[in-house]
């Protein structure tokens, strides 16, 4: 499974899903992408989006 960690989350949260293929936003070179446009990204390239972003539209 491929997981995506937004900017707002702590990257040490990483750690909690060894086994796991997870990256950051930071990691993807996608640092200040606006909300849609990452959204869109993470869709085509990750299988899970973590984010507490409550101005990210759906």
């Amino acid at each position: 499974m491929k997981l995506l960690l937004d900017e707002c989350i702590d990257r040490r949260l990483a750690r909690e899903f060894s086994g796991q293929n997870i990256k950051t936003v930071s990691q993807m070179g996608w640092s200040g992408t606006k909300n849609g446009e990452l959204l869109a990204l993470a869709e085509k390239e990750f299988d899970v989006f973590i984010t507490v972003d409550r101005n990210l539209s759906f």
